[in-house]
């Protein structure tokens, strides 16, 4: 399992996703669930995945061959995010109908998913949430956020934080504060975490994070917070409780 998640406001996009893999809890293994397909002042393409490892490797392998031999149709050559959407799910579809099968005849789970955000040139920032049928939803401002994977521990922070007018720094932060709030509930999810930060019309990733397990930061941030919210809930008000006598006819049983 995993946890991924993109958020995009009025200023921008943020990309995060830990990078856990495991098929028990004596195998645990690291890889990179985020990708940068950017072409520096043409285009910003950031790609999150989730699901059965060996699909979403063969998709991000079909979209690096279709990109080295220069193919019509291209993760570079599209005019639009909708469309680069489009390809994806169709990569995803293509690399399901050569396994699926197969995994299916041993009750292998081969689900994934994928988060797509970025811009192109003369085009505005969009944020997709591409299934593992290939299908795909796209975030609007009432929704500013997508997540994948492992998603219920992470959520609530989000829910409470963040709308369409958020600086972007302050989505950096709720978007580790939400990894985090999944790995301290969830051992499937855990570090090195990677995260990308993009400004709105800017066709640059400029901003690029990699906090690794006992980064200090990261331990200073799950410090402040727990501390925050003890502080916090020691703070909220008393419960008024309603009071009955012992003789109040409430309280009495019948018979």
């Amino acid at each position: 399992m995993t946890y991924c998640l993109g958020i995009i406001t009025k200023y921008g996009l943020v990309m995060a996703a830990d990078s856990r893999t495991n098929a028990g809890v004596d195998y645990i293994s690291t890889y990179q669930k985020i990708f940068d397909f950017s072409q520096p002042r043409e285009r910003t393409i950031l790609l999150c995945n989730s699901g059965n490892l060996s699909f979403t490797q063969g998709v991000i392998t079909l979209i690096r061959k279709d990109l080295k031999a220069q193919e019509e149709s291209n993760i570079h050559s599209l005019p639009s995010m909708y469309e680069v959407a489009r390809y994806i799910g169709n990569k995803i579809r293509e690399i399901q109908e050569i396994d699926r099968s197969w995994l299916q005849k041993d009750n292998i789970d081969y689900k994934c998913s994928f988060i797509l955000g970025g811009q192109i040139k003369g085009e505005e920032m969009e944020l997709y949430h591409i299934y593992s049928q290939g299908n795909f939803i796209q975030a609007t401002p009432e929704t500013p956020f997508l997540q994948i994977g492992e998603t219920k521990y992470g959520k609530p922070i989000l829910d409470r934080t963040l709308n369409f007018e958020t600086p972007l720094e302050a989505c950096a932060k709720c978007a580790l504060l939400s990894i985090d709030s999944t790995m301290k509930s969830n051992i499937s999810v855990g570090p090195p975490i990677n995260m990308i930060m993009y400004e709105k019309d800017s066709l640059v990733v400029e901003k690029k994070l990699l906090l690794r397990l006992g980064d200090p930061y990261l331990v200073k941030m799950r410090k402040w917070w727990e501390e925050s919210l003890r502080n916090a809930f020691d703070k909220m008000p008393s419960i008024e409780w309603e009071h009955y006598s012992p003789e109040s006819p409430e309280n009495v049983e019948m018979d």
